[in-house]
């Protein structure tokens, strides 16, 4: 479902695309940021390119936008953003996949997408003066320029954290300071492995505040949540911070689901006192059995898709929502269980999403809702281009600014004994 196909292989560019590849990682190990983009423009001509250009998706997903060294800025080349939705260089977003386009009079672009496990942070385009290397062996992409993709975003990720280049790039507006700590508290919002996958997304990107979602993929159980904390500004996002950060506590502590509720209410009590509150819902997953358990504090129950249908609302009993105080109470935290069946997905969400009205006053809603997210599954999408889509229907449907925070999460489950998820 996450994972991109790989690709395939025909001649070499160059006779010593090794060595600039290892050339590129030597000179990234003391680089600045903002220095990335020319090393990996250089190590393409190394390999027999005529330019390479990494283009990073902004916060939105809705435009790839040209990472040039800073000397370069204004240059007469010109490079502008590529609409994600209009663009071959945006289809090979999308669908984890390899395009190849006619740059006029300047040879042959391949883009390739640039991505960090199932974590997706752009595209990759690289010009060659000789469109005839493509058709060799077939017409497929040579191994080089995928590798060269694949260090180049391992790299960008990893840089990405020791300056603001990059942060800058990605942003086609001012951000909120709600929304600046919020997403430097998120982790990255898609991952996969052999038996499970994790897709999600946030909006209003810029503004959003007290909505969040935090996962941890460990041995043999992977955990997820999602909060919705009360209101829309810096006290949100200081709830947010809180029971996020309590609950990456409790879970690295070990504690049970029910232990994890009890730690994240009393965070909320100390740091905020009864004024702000979250509803959550923490679940965990089995990864061997595909046993699923979660509790529910005052949020939407989750939704259980299976075989290209919804079959249920995975229901248990709620607590209030978190940091009210009421789990102070001897009353007992009911707890979910449900077993999946290989490729059973789940999805969760927040009220943004579903109480989000149309100007006519209709509701999303959760069946619009699930069969946006099976239909779009069934069409081929990955999950994170899935996601992705059903956020753009959702502003299409409120036709405005989104009122409330809105986020989705999807897990998918699978035994290990077939990838078809990940395909």
């Amino acid at each position: 479902m996450i994972e991109p196909r790989p690709p395939a292989v025909i001649g070499n560019l160059d006779a010593v695309p090794e060595q600039a590849l290892e050339n590129l990682r030597a000179a990234a190990q003391m680089a600045a940021p903002h220095e990335l983009a020319e090393l990996i423009d250089r190590c393409a001509r190394g390999m027999g390119a005529r330019r390479a250009v990494a283009y990073l998706a902004d916060l939105r997903q809705q435009l790839l936008v040209p990472f040039v060294a800073p000397d370069l800025l204004g240059d007469e080349t010109k490079l502008t953003p590529l609409d994600v939705d209009s663009t071959l260089a945006g289809r090979a977003f999308q669908m984890f996949d390899i395009h190849i386009q006619d740059a006029d009079f300047d040879g042959t672009c391949i883009w390739l997408p640039l991505l960090v496990g199932a974590d997706r942070l752009g595209v990759l385009g690289v010009t060659i003066a000789d469109s005839a290397a493509l058709e060799a062996d077939d017409g497929l992409l040579s191994t080089p320029l995928a590798q060269l993709a694949s260090v180049a975003a391992e790299l960008i990720a990893a840089k990405t954290l020791y300056g603001d280049t990059l942060v800058r790039l990605r942003r086609r507006r001012d951000m909120s300071l709600a929304a600046e700590i919020q997403w430097s508290l998120l982790p990255p919002l898609a991952v996969a492995t052999d038996t499970i996958a994790i897709a999600a997304v946030l909006e209003p990107a810029y503004h959003v505040a007290g909505d969040t979602i935090d996962y941890a993929v460990n041995a043999g159980i992977t955990h997820v949540a999602v909060f919705d904390g009360m209101g829309h500004g810096i006290q949100s996002a200081q709830c947010a911070v809180l029971a996020v950060a309590a609950y990456r506590n409790a879970r690295r502590s070990e504690c049970t689901l029910i232990d994890t509720m009890h730690r994240i209410e009393q965070a909320l009590l100390t740091g905020l006192g009864e004024e702000m509150f979250s509803t959550a819902v923490l679940a965990q997953l089995d990864t061997g059995s595909g046993m699923l358990q979660w509790v529910n504090g005052g949020h939407h129950a989750p939704l259980l898709l299976r075989d290209g249908k919804f079959i249920k609302t995975l229901h248990v009993d709620p607590r209030p929502p978190l940091g009210l105080g009421y789990l102070r109470e001897s009353q007992p935290v009911p707890v979910g269980n449900e077993r999946l069946e290989p490729g059973d997905q789940i999805l969760m969400y927040t009220d943004g999403v579903v109480d989000a009205r149309s100007p006519s006053g209709e509701f999303f809603g959760i069946d619009r809702l699930a069969e946006l997210v099976i239909r779009h599954l069934a069409g081929g999408l990955p999950a994170p281009e899935t996601m992705r889509r059903v956020i753009q229907e959702l502003f299409e449907h409120q036709q405005g600014p989104l009122i409330d925070d809105a986020s989705l999460l999807l897990l998918e489950w699978n035994s290990g004994n077939e990838r078809d998820m990940l395909a």
